[in-house]
């Protein structure tokens, strides 16, 4: 008599099992659905077996499987890249970032902070970094803080270390000391005779 529910048991489970409908399947977006979510992320990424980057955020959505494959940081972005010795060349922040995998193209969006070694500081609404050609640029509103004066315009281009750039439609503002004249050269003294 023991055996009994046992058996009843075995049965049910096999018939369970012979069904073919797929149990929990539903149409994917795979457009809309990441194929993964991570958060509270610290992750270091290598090149060539050298560690360039640290990346620091509160949730990666990544979508593989999407006609353009991306990355998407929508709550901030911390980014360091490092140098050949790990010491950080560059610090970059953002509200929210995408990086397309496939152009290896980064977006930043938001409050866009950058600073390099030279201790130079870049503020912006959208940048865009190219890793395949190495640049780094935007169409937006740029300020620019270095120790001796301060730029901004409306557009810039970059080399990835930020140490070689261009600004159109510049402005400055500059200390007056640079207006000075040199030490070592007196301005010529006119005396007008009436």
């Amino acid at each position: 008599m023991r055996r009994l529910p046992l058996i009843f048991l075995v049965a049910i489970a096999a018939a369970a099992c012979s069904d073919d409908k797929p149990v929990g399947m539903a149409d994917i977006d795979v457009e809309h659905t990441p194929t993964m979510l991570t958060r509270n992320v610290e992750t270091l990424i290598s090149d060539s077996g050298i560690t360039r980057f640290r990346i620091t955020a509160p949730v990666w959505y990544i979508y593989d499987e999407t006609a353009t494959p991306v990355w998407r940081f929508p709550e901030s972005l911390l980014l360091e890249r490092f140098g050949d010795h790990m010491d950080v060349e560059a610090t970059v922040r953002a509200d929210s970032a995408t990086y397309f995998k496939e152009r290896q193209l980064w977006r930043l969006d938001g409050h866009v902070r950058i600073s390099n070694t030279a201790g130079e500081k870049f503020l912006t609404n959208q940048l865009f970094w190219d890793q395949k050609q190495h640049k780094v640029y935007s169409d937006s509103f740029i300020h620019i803080e270095r120790i001796d004066k301060t730029l901004e315009g409306h557009g810039f281009t970059s080399d990835e270390q930020l140490t070689r750039y261009t600004i159109r439609d510049v402005s400055g503002i500059f200390p007056a000391a640079s207006f000075a004249a040199p030490a070592d050269r007196t301005p010529e003294r006119r005396d007008t005779v009436k």
